[in-house]
């Protein structure tokens, strides 16, 4: 098969990993703000903030990690199981220390003690299953990564439904029956974090046999070559973490406590409608990371990652003018409270920032194929400390606005620090003038769609027709050569 149409193949199926599972999770926006005010939204934003930044450092960089020496590894089980052990083994030294300190971790990080162990316990379900869903990307088996991705999120839903809109009504109508009992007043956000602690579960438990069908074999040289190289993933990550989710605790911190958590609920709120970018650059992320270390000694793949790219501009630019274009029609019906519709002019700035996120994971092929991981680390702390600056110095002025110019900062930053750093230690054959092309007359019909026509569809609607008319024009006969041989 080609190449590429098996990426393209694979990512379809990742896609339907991350899309599906995380769409249904996107219906949970009407549900929360329909239920809770802004105030307790932001606050549940609060929680899953903490939720991103823990995650990355119980994963401390072993994922990508465990890619890197799987591929090249002989013995490709102690691969497996030394990266379980280490894993498990610091995950549960977690879980014992949060347990012991959890009332000053919780004052610490600025959430309510009551709410611990249930975090304490879906970061740890969360993070032993990184290895196992690792493992199924590897070994090219997409579709059992889909269907167990989007059960843990059906369940999640679910749950959220049944405790949120069902169990209350239930409640009422059952008198001093069991549902009556079940029911808890204004425990919301207990029963946000009682969903996705069973959905965990669950998801452990359909992949517990990469756990259980192995000879453990704990290899110590392995091991600490796998954290040299894994070091400097982490930092990446807890730099790009801070860039993702540490503006909605800066704006809990920096904005006077009256309104703080409520313009963090509006600003989390509108954020959600940039999922759409986010969706299709972390399927095409998963998609490819296996393919850039897979074909890293194949005959010129300098090529192959350029064309990659290409067509992640052309579908991205596509994905930004479309949600910028119908805006209005997806903020009626994913945040149906009008009162969170004051943030929604950070929108366009959001899905931008995303795209240009994803166009930093393709060009950022060149510091994983040839272990320069260190170069991602940096890039990273630059963009988190752009991140940083910006919001502390301009949140007391523009509130969430600056949150969202910080995050585009970032971004477009580390997108091209990546290329010029690239063109240094891996030079790609990219087609600038088309992807320069297609990001700024996409970033141009967004602008004049948005802002200058208030949303207008009349105006809106042409702009997205034209614009796909130039990418079949262009794009059609590459296409092809991809898809039909």
């Amino acid at each position: 098969m080609n190449p590429l149409k098996k990426l393209f193949k694979q990512t379809a199926i990742y896609g339907l990993a991350t899309v599906l599972p995380r769409m249904l999770s996107f219906l949970l926006v009407p549900i929360y703000t329909s239920v809770m005010p802004p105030g307790t939204y932001g606050e549940v934003t609060l929680i899953f903030t903490w939720f991103a930044i823990f995650n990355i450092f119980l994963a401390y960089g072993m994922e990508t990690a465990f890619f890197r020496f799987y591929k090249d590894s002989e013995n490709k089980k102690k691969v497996v199981s030394t990266s379980l052990l280490s894993l498990g083994g610091s995950s549960f030294l977690f879980l014992f220390i949060g347990l012991l300190f959890k009332k000053t971790i919780a004052a610490a990080i600025n959430i309510e003690a009551q709410y611990m162990n249930y975090v304490l316990c879906i970061l740890v379900l969360d993070a032993l299953v990184i290895i196992p869903f690792a493992w199924l990307r590897a070994n090219e088996k997409p579709m059992r990564y889909a269907m167990v991705k989007t059960l843990n999120v059906a369940l999640n839903l679910g749950l959220n439904l049944f405790f949120l809109l069902v169990l209350p009504s239930l409640a009422v109508e059952d008198g001093a029956g069991f549902f009556n009992k079940l029911y808890v007043p204004d425990y919301e956000i207990s029963y946000i974090l009682i969903s996705n602690l069973l959905a965990s579960a669950v998801t452990l438990l359909l992949m517990i046999r990469v756990y259980l069908r192995r000879p453990y074999i704990f290899d110590v040289d392995l091991w600490k070559r796998m954290l040299t190289y894994a070091m400097p993933v982490m930092v990446a990550g807890i730099a790009f973490t801070i860039n993702e989710v540490f503006d909605k605790y800066l704006l809990s911190e920096l904005l006077p406590p009256d309104i703080a958590k409520i313009e963090m609920g509006k600003y989390a709120a509108c954020y959600k409608l940039a999922l759409f970018m986010t969706l299709f650059a972390t399927a095409f992320r998963l998609g490819i990371e296996p393919f850039f270390f897979s074909h890293s000694d194949t005959k010129n793949p300098q090529k192959a990652y350029a064309q990659i790219t290409n067509y992640f501009v052309v579908l991205g630019s596509i994905i930004l003018l479309t949600v910028v274009v119908f805006a209005d029609v997806l903020k009626q019906l994913f945040i149906q409270d009008t009162s969170y519709w004051d943030a929604m002019s950070v929108v366009p700035i959001i899905i931008l920032a995303s795209f240009f996120l994803g166009i930093y994971h393709n060009l950022s092929v060149w510091y994983k194929v040839t272990d320069r991981t260190k170069f991602g680390a940096y890039i990273s702390m630059i963009g988190a400390v752009l991140t940083i600056i910006i919001n502390v110095a301009l949140i007391q002025y523009f509130s969430y606005v600056a949150s969202a110019v910080a995050t585009l900062v970032a971004y477009g930053s580390m997108m091209l620090m990546s290329f010029y750093f690239g063109r240094m230690y891996y030079p790609i054959p990219y087609n600038f003038r088309k992807i320069i092309f297609y990001l700024g007359v996409s970033i141009l019909f967004s602008i004049i769609s948005f802002y200058i026509f208030d949303r207008n569809l009349f105006v809106g609607i042409p702009l997205l027709l034209i614009f796909l008319g130039l990418v079949y024009k262009m794009e059609i006969e590459n296409l092809k050569k991809v898809f039909v041989k």
